[in-house]
């Protein structure tokens, strides 16, 4: 019966996700004991006073958000496994549970290439590996697009400058930025801070900046004003092989062990990205439109009364403008909502499906699986937070 200690922020998503996933390995294993920490404790005894607790509570082993500073081998020596969880840096002397961060910079890149950008943004701090590694990678794949010179980054500050919301070289920042402009965040906490900078700058989203977070936070995702859209991790996944892995090293305290890695999986679309940007001002009023009526049925006559266009010069400009028909985009677009609802939700599949429009259940299910990998019901068992 494996003691645990799990020293961490549980005020956060992500957290409550590590543990949802240790608890699900757990099952089946016998019972494990976890403690859950505050990271108080820690501040107030320092790494020494979490050891000495965990020797008088007989812990087997410790997941934790250590400081870089700590000396995390004193566990390791008094008989305790010990697994970091991504806090500033990884560690060399234990195993830490990190996250494929260059990946998900990526992904946002990609994400906001295809919806018309033009001037991009990120926002993070200095000295935080999956801060910086997400930058980078959103940042290279910019460049792999041509992009070379329509970056602009705001990651100059130390992690605790960034929590003062009146920050007037930030605002400055945003209001110079060339528009419309897509903003990446390092995580979901910073997308909510530029969300109510940008308010109170007067800066529309999603129209002049579009705003994309990392961790699909829903509270701090849904208080943002407007929803902030986000990059799930697969966090829970993550507790699981955490999980595994303290199995192993408490067995087998002499082995060597590797990461845990939290891959991304997708972005689950909300208002701050609910947008595609272009210079065309016809297309841009159609687009709008699109956006905003997305659970009618629409169709070309229905566009064709906003723009002053024949039916062959709309399909073609909107073509040239998001390389796409205007019906694939409409259908796409569709399916993004779509599984936004099978997670937000816990309506029944088909009802969801007639919301969005879609009549026959069998031909969304095929198209949605062409798009997202999977058929609504995986989607929404491997994806919804409350499973």
């Amino acid at each position: 019966m494996p003691r645990i200690i799990l020293l961490t922020d549980f005020t956060e998503d992500y957290a409550n996700g590590l543990l949802k996933g240790i608890v699900n390995y757990s099952k089946g294993r016998g019972s494990w004991v976890l403690c859950k920490m505050p990271l108080s404790y820690r501040e107030v005894h320092e790494v020494e006073g979490v050891l000495e607790w965990a020797l008088k509570w007989k812990a087997d082993g410790i997941i934790a958000q250590f400081y870089n500073s700590d000396n995390v081998k004193i566990f390791q020596e008094n008989g305790i496994a010990a697994i970091a969880q991504d806090f500033k840096q990884r560690f060399t002397d234990i195993p830490n549970i990190t996250g494929d961060h260059y990946l998900a910079g990526k992904m946002g890149a990609a994400y906001f290439i295809k919806k018309g950008f033009q001037h991009f943004g990120f926002y993070g701090f200095k000295g935080i590996v999956w801060s910086e590694e997400r930058c980078e990678g959103f940042k290279n794949e910019l460049e792999k697009n041509g992009f070379h010179d329509r970056f602009f980054e705001y990651q100059n500050e130390e992690s605790t400058d960034l929590w003062y919301y009146e920050s007037a070289p930030l605002m400055d920042w945003l209001r110079n930025l060339p528009k419309p402009a897509a903003v990446m965040t390092c995580d979901d906490h910073q997308g909510h801070h530029i969300i109510e900078v940008c308010n109170q700058a007067g800066i529309q989203i999603p129209d002049e900046i579009a705003v994309l977070g990392v961790d699909n936070d829903e509270i701090i995702c849904t208080l943002s004003d407007p929803q902030l859209s986000s990059i799930h991790q697969d966090v829970e996944q993550g507790g699981y092989e955490a999980a595994r892995l303290m199995e192993s090293m408490i067995e087998r305290p002499g082995d060597l062990h590797d990461d845990v890695i939290v891959n991304p999986t997708h972005i689950v679309t909300r208002k701050s990205t609910d947008v595609y940007a272009t210079q065309d001002a016809q297309i841009s009023i159609v687009l709008k439109y699109i956006h905003q009526n997305l659970d009618r049925k629409l169709n070309v006559n229905e566009l064709l009364k906003l723009v002053p266009l024949s039916r062959r010069l709309l399909e073609s400009r909107f073509k040239n403008a998001t390389n796409y028909s205007i019906y694939s985009y409409i259908l796409n677009l569709k399916i993004e909502k779509f599984a936004e609802k099978l997670l937000e939700t816990n309506s029944p599949i088909v009802e969801i499906a007639i919301e969005m429009g879609f009549i026959e259940y069998k031909n969304i299910s095929r198209q949605f699986k062409a798009k997202m990998g999977c058929t609504p019901t995986e989607y929404r068992s491997r994806y919804a937070v409350n499973n």
